[in-house]
């Protein structure tokens, strides 16, 4: 039955068809995935919901929205509709943050268009020293944040702090201004007219993909708002498109507040991320007194 589902799917246009249809199988029978060929085999009911659900991701519907959860580094987080699923590309901007966070002592680390929780709760669990503020305004995405957000903390992780708030917003987390160590975002950055997979254009909110003709939309005003929040080399890093390689970098230098600009490229060689510190010359904005209003 797997491998008439991994068919099925192939034919579909689902690139990894054999391990997709494994991890479907899996679910069913309620087993790890390593050990499907040690399981019983399906009773009827299980056959008809494995087909089921074969079907649907043959229509290409994401397998997280099947499962219910979606695998990020230590995480196993829940989504649905209404938020990004997040990529394992994404996990090298998470791995970067947590590297440069653990260089700190109790470091405060802000995580950008946050979505499900993902890197947020990654720094979390792997850096409990930190203090994670984690920025969303998609009331749908909230939903899934704040329901990772306290699975993780009943877990044991320390608890991250929810902030419901506009990116591009530049009185943005106005009490951290100069305080934060490391700053994380993973943007909507995708062009208007690019074309995207099935699986993204049917069931990722809009609003979390794309970023205006050009892709930076959303990134112009982050990458503002971080050198005012960054405290003197506090680091940056950004996730972009694989075509803004050189865009990103020379948006970060254009600035003039960050100094050692890097490009960063996935395991398939593609460009990733960028990373930057804030220069501990120059002028840097003075801190409000006051909370930033819609925490939780």
């Amino acid at each position: 039955m797997v491998a008439r589902a991994a068919r099925t799917l192939a034919a579909a246009g689902v690139a990894s068809a054999r391990s997709e249809a494994e991890q479907l199988a899996a679910y069913v029978l309620e087993v790890p995935r390593g050990r499907l060929a040690l399981a019983d085999g399906f009773t009827r009911a299980q056959r008809t919901r494995f087909d089921a659900l074969v079907a649907r991701r043959a229509d290409r519907e994401p397998l997280q929205h099947l499962t219910g959860r979606a695998g990020f580094r230590h995480l196993e987080l829940v989504v649905g509709p209404g938020v990004f699923v997040p990529r394992p590309e994404t996990e090298l901007l998470a791995g970067w943050g947590i590297a440069r966070a653990l260089t700190r002592d109790a470091p405060v680390v802000v995580d950008l268009c946050s979505g499900s929780g993902a890197i947020a709760l990654a720094v979390a669990q792997e850096v409990p020293a930190a203090r994670v503020v984690a920025v969303e305004r998609s009331p749908a995405a909230l939903t899934w944040l704040r329901r990772n957000a306290a699975e993780r903390a009943a877990a044991g992780d320390r608890p991250v702090e929810v902030v419901v708030a506009d990116v591009t917003d530049p009185g943005l987390l106005a009490d951290l201004v100069g305080a934060v160590d490391v700053l994380l975002c993973n943007p909507p950055y995708v062009p208007r007219a690019v074309a995207v997979p099935p699986e993204v254009a049917g069931y990722d909110p809009d609003e979390a993909v794309f970023a205006g003709t050009d892709g930076l939309a959303v990134l112009r005003p982050v990458l503002r708002r971080a050198a005012a929040l960054l405290r003197p080399d506090g680091e940056l890093g950004v996730e972009h498109d694989d075509t803004h390689g050189e865009a990103v970098p020379a948006l970060l230098a254009a600035d003039g507040r960050y100094a050692a600009v890097r490009a960063h490229r996935d395991l398939a060689g593609r460009s990733r991320f960028a990373t930057a510190s804030r220069r501990s010359d120059g002028p840097h904005a003075v801190r409000a007194s006051a909370w930033q209003t819609g925490s939780s």
